[in-house]
């Protein structure tokens, strides 16, 4: 899945929507201290009141907010041995197909007992299953009109899940109106926490509109902090890798090729390379995730202007790093936020922030034997209300 397609079925949980339906819902509240289902319960989505359907569905698309490899990670679910009748993807994939709801709930029942395998969480927590239908509309043209938008859709059965902790409410001061008095409040029943999902899965992934059975879309509690167990043990998922890991197996990449020194100039050159794919995807109509494999950081570098690079030296970087020559990095995980200043440049002096674009201003530099840092300004300089005086550098 891609930004857009999240984007798109995240924007249809909501109430009185003809474009997305739960037909069945089932919880189970896990107890911290047995990790033992204390309670399930298993009804019609239709059947809660309002106020507690638009509370799951804002939980939901919490779910499914974040960015994709920061949040989201698309997993590829490992192979099935003949013999384990509990794989997640089968489970799934039978819970989605059965039209019986006992089977279905049967099938995550089993999913959630793995949950609670070998594992002690830190508060009382509740796991949520729905099953329904996101409806897409199909593309259509600018001329025909709004109505006919609806006539032909994409069909996709989903089952998605969330796992939130509880909280114990804080005893506090009330008035009563009816006795006309204050009194401290006694109600000590445990608050589900549905604002800050812990994690969860959306069962299949969508691509060119069509469900990818072979694929879950995994969704951290933290950016950048995959429950990999988690990934490993109860979606039966393969191993994950992270923004931040993508941007390590990039710097141990480069540094492998050209070095660990670069100058800024190159360093600000790689980064205007990459920056000009992802400006490639935004403007296309359909979206694309640029990847850097062997032969783009090959390409990159040589654009970039760095010296005796080949297929040879890339690729033996990418076996020594990852042990893996066809590995792919997303594009986006490699640059810093373009236009905000996020390089940080810190010495014992002063920490300075810079923006990817201005890091060609940027200079180290030797003057009377001494390292400086050198960054080209246009305007006068201004520190504390007072303009700094132009000075000459002595060789």
């Amino acid at each position: 899945m891609n930004k857009k397609d999240i984007a798109a079925i995240r924007k249809q949980f909501k109430l009185d929507t003809d474009l997305l339906t739960i037909t069945e819902i089932y919880k189970v509240y896990i107890r911290q201290e047995s990790s033992e289902f204390y309670h399930e319960e298993s009804q019609p989505f239709s059947l809660l009141d309002r106020e507690q359907q638009e509370l799951f569905l804002n939980n939901f698309k919490k779910v499914l907010g974040g960015k994709l490899g920061l949040k989201l990670f698309e997993v590829k679910f490992r192979q099935q041995e003949e013999e384990q009748t509990d794989h997640t993807q089968r489970l799934l994939y039978e819970g989605l197909q059965t039209a019986e709801v006992e089977d279905w709930k049967e099938n995550m029942q089993s999913i959630a007992e793995k949950m609670v395998q070998d594992v002690q969480y830190e508060k009382d927590i509740v796991v949520t299953f729905i099953r329904g239908t996101y409806f897409k509309p199909t593309k259509r043209n600018h001329e025909e009109e709004e109505v006919a938008k609806r006539d032909e859709v994409y069909k996709n059965p989903f089952i998605l899940c969330s796992m939130n902790q509880t909280e114990l409410p804080k005893r506090s001061l009330v008035f009563d109106f009816n006795e006309k008095e204050f009194k401290s409040q006694d109600m000590l029943d445990p608050i589900i926490n549905l604002t800050s999902p812990i994690g969860g899965f959306l069962f299949p992934v969508f691509t060119d509109n069509a469900a990818d059975v072979n694929h879950i879309l995994y969704a951290a509690g933290k950016a950048n902090k995959p429950n990999y167990e988690f990934v490993e043990s109860v979606l039966d998922g393969e191993e994950v890798m992270t923004a931040d890991d993508d941007k390590a197996v990039f710097e141990e990449i480069i540094k492998e090729v050209v070095g660990n020194e670069v100058s800024t100039k190159t360093l600000a050159s790689v980064y205007d390379e990459i920056n000009s794919m992802l400006v490639v995807e935004d403007e296309g109509e359909e979206e694309y995730l640029p990847v850097l494999d062997t032969k783009e950081v090959e390409r990159v570098l040589k654009a970039s202007g760095v010296k005796d690079v080949s297929s040879e030296k890339v690729e033996r970087a990418f076996q020594t790093v990852i042990e893996d020559k066809t590995y792919e990095m997303q594009a986006s995980h490699i640059i810093p936020s373009y236009t905000s200043k996020s390089i940080k440049i810190e010495t014992k002096v002063a920490n300075i922030a810079i923006s990817p674009q201005d890091l060609r201003y940027v200079r180290q530099v030797t003057v009377n034997g001494k390292r400086c840092i050198l960054i080209e300004v246009e305007e006068d300089t201004v520190i504390e209300g007072f303009t700094l005086l132009p000075e000459e550098l002595e060789e």
